[in-house]
């Protein structure tokens, strides 16, 4: 028996489908279809991490950067406009498991590697590496020259012209551009403070160019072998040599080059030179500093020696009187010492002077001469 269907009126709407939420356990249930995910590159990446620290309010050291990277960077930022909430989570969960993967850093770069070391290799090691690799081309040179020594630095103030001094000063730390005017001479220190004013309008790139040119010029200087120069290596030698053998040195000296020996004459103190050159104030820090039985035999040497006589005066007028009445009793039974005792002794109380003065608790009164030169 077969049945007949009947069609539905055209009048009769048909029931619109029942919606249900989604039900992950029902495999029957269709999922609405994934948002593609955005496929960025490495350098995009990190342009999104950047700007992520900088909406949150943190400055990442985009200083360190050379300057195409930063100009790489800012391009970058200026052409990507959104990306969506999935993309930004997937590249900050990479970005975090990068760097929790990380054990150690190195510093990158033989300028950074440089850096590092400074200090445990050898000044002239150093300064080869950086001319072969021509660190002083990268970078920022004025940290560089920031680091050297203020004597380096005074010698390019006094050669260089007027404008570029004026800009290493305004470019260096205030503390060290004010050290090393005062390092000056009056007129040379007037001129630059002067040119100061006129470095408002200098391009960013031209402080930049005579940065890197004085950059190099101290990295193409030869890196002397040692930390002193002659006149205070020779003065240091013969502030410890018997005063023979020093007065015989600085003979030849004179008959060989006279301005070098009366330079190494004022580089010397001994024993003799204490009244001149340490205040009364100054004596008791050394004595205390000297063994008293050493101190009673370099005393007890002055005697007969008009020099040494003023220098143990000096010492003894100008300590407490019973510690001074103690050692000029002990200097009575001391009876006649030898040459090398005495000498000896001396130096052993100029070694204290030597010690104080390079630790910065004594500083030697200038010789006259060199105050009227400085005048």
């Amino acid at each position: 028996m077969e049945t007949e269907l009947t069609p539905l009126p055209a009048t009769v709407p048909m029931t619109a489908p029942v919606v249900r939420p989604a039900n992950r356990s029902d495999p029957g249930t269709p999922r609405p279809p994934a948002r593609p995910r955005i496929n960025l590159s490495r350098r995009q990446k990190a342009a999104v991490i950047v700007q992520l620290l900088l909406s949150e309010g943190t400055a990442p050291p985009l200083e360190d950067l050379t300057e195409s990277q930063q100009a790489e960077l800012t391009t970058l930022l200026a052409q990507m406009r959104t990306i969506d909430r999935d993309t930004l989570r997937s590249v900050v969960e990479e970005f975090v498991e990068e760097m929790e993967s990380i054990g150690l850093i190195f510093p990158g770069g033989i300028e950074g590697a440089l850096g590092a070391l400074d200090g445990h290799i050898s000044a002239a090691t150093s300064a080869r590496l950086r001319r072969e690799a021509g660190v002083a081309a990268r970078g920022d040179p004025w940290e560089r020259i920031a680091g050297l020594a203020p004597d380096r630095l005074v010698r390019v103030l006094g050669e260089e012209s007027t404008e570029v001094g004026a800009v290493m000063l305004s470019k260096l730390p205030v503390s060290q551009a004010a050290s090393l005017l005062g390092m000056l001479p009056g007129q040379r220190a007037r001129e630059l403070s002067y040119a100061i004013s006129r470095t408002g309008q200098v391009q960013p790139e031209t402080v930049r160019r005579i940065g890197l040119s004085l950059a190099s010029q101290f990295e193409a200087e030869p890196v002397s072998a040692f930390s002193q120069d002659p006149v205070q290596r020779i003065g240091a030698i013969l502030n410890f040599s018997r005063a023979i053998t020093r007065d015989d040195v600085l003979v030849g000296l004179d008959e060989t080059d006279a301005d070098f020996a009366a330079e190494v004459r004022r580089a010397i103190f001994t024993f003799a030179n204490i009244p001149e050159r340490i205040g009364a104030r100054d004596i008791p820090r050394i004595t205390r500093g000297v063994d008293q039985p050493v101190l009673v035999t370099a005393l007890a040497y002055c005697e007969g020696d008009g020099k040494l006589e003023k220098a143990r005066d000096h010492i003894l007028e100008n300590m407490s009187k019973r510690l001074a009445e103690a050692l000029r009793e002990e200097m009575g039974e001391a009876g006649k010492i030898s040459d090398s005792a005495g000498e000896e002794a001396m130096n052993a109380v100029i070694g204290e002077v030597r010690r104080l003065v390079e630790e910065g608790e004594l500083q030697l009164i200038m010789p006259e001469e060199d105050e009227a030169m400085a005048g």
